[in-house]
């Protein structure tokens, strides 16, 4: 090949590598997807488990009215309350739905139900030596929250998947209480009171706050705080009018039921 030849070539292959260049495809960076943003809106059943107590109070009155001939009616009454300091554990589940608007605030309904041993009692005796004579009472009460349940709003905010909220509504419970009394004497027993035996269902109120932080798409984790108040329930009540002697009387006492919870738990978001 001479000279004039081989310019040539090399001329024509110079001006054909823009054209190949033209046609080959440049490398394209694939689109990035957009990171889903998380909701809490939607239905969520969980179970959950936690501590709690405070007391329980027990108010009491009595009156009695006696008639006299020429005089004054003889009266007298007497009132107060004893209380019973409370704690037990408590577990159960829960099941409820969340509504997130778009500024991040959240609306939800939830129920729960709870076994629970949150209990109170007392046990005692007293015992009196009169000149070599003695005499013992003994005595105990105690009341216990068998099961407890409420029915809440929940509303707060979310910040991604952590929600922060405050919770209120009714609740519901049955409270369980037994009592008894007895005197003995050298003889044996001198003096025994039928034993108090009181167990129904409760209704109040109750209210809190909480924490719930989403550790995956379809699981949380919730610490939830609840003051729950059963209400106020009669436990006995006596009447005793003796008109013939003009003699009246009443007694009355009840359980008043209040509690704290502190608890911790999981639901799965459907």
């Amino acid at each position: 090949m001479n000279r004039t030849t081989l310019g040539a070539a090399s001329i024509f292959a110079a001006a054909a590598m823009p054209a190949a260049a033209a046609d080959m495809a440049y490398p394209v960076k694939a689109p990035i997807a957009p990171v889903p943003v998380f909701s809490w809106t939607g239905f969520y059943i969980g179970a959950n488990v936690g501590f709690g107590g405070d007391k329980f109070d027990y108010p009491f009155s009595a009156t009695q009215r006696q008639l006299q001939a020429e005089t004054d009616p003889l009266v007298a009454s007497t009132a107060g309350k004893f209380s019973l300091t409370s704690s037990g554990f408590f577990g159960g589940g829960q099941i409820g739905y969340n509504y997130q608007f778009a500024n991040g605030g959240v609306f939800g309904i939830e129920t729960d139900i709870q076994w629970s041993g949150i209990k109170g009692r007392f046990d005692g005796n007293q015992t009196v030596n009169d000149n070599g004579i003695v005499t013992s009472g003994t005595f105990n009460t105690g009341s216990e929250v068998e099961w407890f349940g409420t029915v809440r709003g929940r509303l707060g905010y979310a910040w991604d998947r952590l929600f922060l909220y405050g919770t209120g509504g009714g609740a519901y419970g049955k409270v369980n209480t037994q009592g008894s009394f007895a005197i003995t004497g050298p003889n044996g027993v001198i003096g025994q009171a039928a034993p108090v035996t009181n167990s129904g269902t409760q209704w109040g109120w109750t209210a809190g706050a909480g924490l719930e932080y989403a550790i995956a798409p379809q699981w949380s984790f919730k610490t939830e705080y609840l003051y729950v108040d059963l209400g106020r329930t009669n436990l006995s009540s006596t009447t005793v009018n003796d008109v013939a002697n003009g003699f009246f009387a009443t007694s009355s006492m009840d359980v008043e039921t209040r509690f704290h919870t502190m608890k911790a738990g999981v639901n799965y978001r459907f």
